[in-house]
């Protein structure tokens, strides 16, 4: 049965970004709201008014779309960031990212409220299929704009060329254009990952025309144009006893392995950081080893931004007002970005914000393809089900593990 001979009208909201700074992404653009009630005649979407939302309120109005300041008539509510604990809305069910799943303690309040208000969470980054892959998500973007990063910093440490940052620009689109007058150098590029923010990072790096090499060719060949290695775990880590590699082996205990990641730091110039991190899992190097003479890599690009992470000289997170440091690499002290002896760092949390509308735009496809379907008809994928953290003012089973963190 459909969602039209199943239920009455059900109402969406679209909710006002109330986090600071403010996130000028939205779930869904007013097309994609106009395509949602076109192809869900009972359900109405209905959008909060917003001064920072990259599209605004009257392309909204101008689609037929309802502006409203009250929500609570809404049964479902799409954000994108944490929503502020004073404007929750009791007994609804919410689609945000949380940012709790880790036991982050700055949102322990906001998970507590949650469930004392027995509001249904599901959280954008708990969806995934049944082999655990991401449905949905914002991590291509952080690739794109932390790789352009990457060769802005190259471009300023060495006086070649300066582009706009992302930010500055209208569109992905626009921010590749400004490469059509840069000759890029002969730099090599190690990137670390193979998700969606790695493959959004080689989908830039190949939107360039940067060629891309094997791991043996990187570390023993010189070249005369720009190029790049893609590694995955197993290719920067090492069982301590030698074992053959097993990846879930790997994540369950990282205290048994080694970062074989140093040969890439006597090759590299730039390193651009895009794999999951979680803790205990080693460092790709250590503060003492950027004091050696043979440590080349002078620009990273940190998409991860994990604080304490894999990169020691990721000693703070940045803004898009502000997004670089420098490291001096025997003292391991900031120091103003893009000096002769630094080594230089973007670590900007919040990347793919400098492409609101690309990025909006991709991510409400997702959403309507994926997961709509599963949460307005019926969830016989077990997505929805898979990805709530709470219910009725109780943890699910798949998030119990966060019950010490609430208590």
């Amino acid at each position: 049965m459909s969602i039209t001979e199943m239920q009455k009208e059900i109402k969406i909201g679209v909710i006002r970004e109330g986090k600071f700074p403010y996130d000028k992404r939205t779930p869904l653009t007013p097309h994609q709201c106009k395509q949602v009630m076109a192809f869900y005649p009972n359900v109405e979407v209905i959008v909060q008014p917003s001064l920072h939302r990259c599209f605004t309120d009257k392309a909204y109005t101008d689609l037929g779309v309802q502006i409203a300041e009250d929500l609570s008539d809404c049964s479902i509510l799409l954000g994108v960031k944490e929503v502020p604990v004073s404007e929750l809305i009791a007994e609804k069910t919410y689609l945000f990212f949380s940012h709790t799943i880790k036991k982050q303690a700055y949102n322990k309040t906001l998970l507590r409220t949650i469930l004392n208000q027995k509001i249904q969470l599901i959280d954008y980054e708990t969806l995934v299929w049944e082999a655990g892959n991401r449905i949905i998500g914002f991590g291509r973007f952080a690739g794109l704009v932390g790789t352009h990063y990457a060769l802005m910093m190259w471009g300023l440490k060495h006086h070649l060329f300066q582009l706009k940052p992302a930010h500055a620009c209208a569109d992905l689109k626009a921010v590749l254009a400004q490469y059509e007058a840069v000759q890029l150098p002969a730099v090599k590029i190690v990137l670390c990952g193979d998700g969606r923010v790695a493959h959004g990072a080689i989908d830039f790096l190949r939107a360039l025309g940067i060629k891309q090499v094997s791991a043996q060719d990187f570390l023993n060949n010189t070249y005369s144009v720009p190029v790049f290695v893609q590694l995955r775990s197993e290719d920067y880590y090492a069982h301590k006893l030698g074992r053959f590699w097993d990846k879930s082996d790997f994540y369950k205990h990282p205290e048994d392995y080694i970062s074989t990641f140093k040969p890439f730091t006597n090759v590299a110039d730039i390193f651009i950081n895009a794999i999951f991190w979680k803790a205990q899992i080693p460092a790709f190097y250590t503060l003492e080893e950027i004091k050696q003479p043979d440590f080349k890599i002078r620009v990273i690009s940190d998409i991860t931004c994990d604080i304490p992470g894999p990169l020691p000289t990721t000693i703070k997170s940045t803004t898009i007002e502000n997004p670089y440091f420098g490291i001096h690499p025997l003292s391991a002290k900031e120091q103003p970005p893009f000096l002769s002896n630094t080594i230089d760092v973007q670590a900007v949390s919040n990347l793919p914000c400098e492409l609101p509308i690309d990025a909006s735009i991709e991510f409400g496809e997702q959403l309507i393809r994926h997961v709509l379907p599963e949460l307005l008809e019926a969830d016989q994928s077990a997505i929805i089900e898979r990805a709530c953290i709470a219910k009725d003012g109780q943890l699910t089973a798949h998030f119990s593990y966060l019950q010490d963190f609430v208590d």
